[in-house]
């Protein structure tokens, strides 16, 4: 989906939130309604519509079908909104993402009902040390001895240009 068209999704999408819910359209038959997204086809003449609407079953239906009447308003409120040569034709569809969330939400809570009361963060292995890991005291580290020079034991020192040994065999 191309720059453009997420633009005029996001356009359309603003002009019919603020048409329903701040003009308000007149119809008594629509609730409370949230404009959730909008899918425009490329060629710009239709646009799916999805709205979340708050109330019972009955209320979303009297909302989806005041919305389907009202919908040749709504249009011109785009046309005269976004000036575009074509106006869209819209589709509403009810966008069912929050009712399946608390569905969700419903059904985790009842199951930790049934296993009783268990943390809600799963302990990663490896991410906190566990309580007697720390009683068995620190991990050794394989010390190094450090020269005079701030060189380990073994290890090129690059300021004198040598090879530090740790005195035992010369190294030639």
């Amino acid at each position: 989906m191309g720059h453009r068209l997420l633009r005029i999704n996001e356009s359309i999408k603003e002009t019919l939130s603020s048409v329903i819910t701040a003009e308000g359209l007149k119809d008594p038959r629509v609730g409370f309604v949230t404009v959730t997204g909008v899918e425009t086809t490329p060629d710009l003449r239709h646009a799916k519509v999805y709205v979340s609407v708050l109330g019972c079953k009955t209320d979303r239906a009297l909302t989806m079908k005041a919305l389907e009447k009202s919908r040749g308003f709504l249009q011109a409120k785009i046309n005269a909104s976004m000036h575009m040569k074509r106006t869209p034709q819209l589709q509403f569809f009810y966008d069912d993402t929050l009712d399946n969330a608390l569905r969700l939400e419903r059904a985790l809570k009842r199951e930790a009902e049934v296993l009783g009361a268990e943390p809600h963060e799963i302990p990663v292995p490896g991410m906190e040390p566990e309580e007697g890991d720390l009683a068995d005291g620190p991990i050794d580290s394989g010390e190094v001895d450090v020269d005079d020079a701030g060189a380990a034991d073994g290890e090129w020192d690059g300021d004198a240009g040598e090879h530090q040994s740790d005195g035992g065999e010369d190294d030639a």
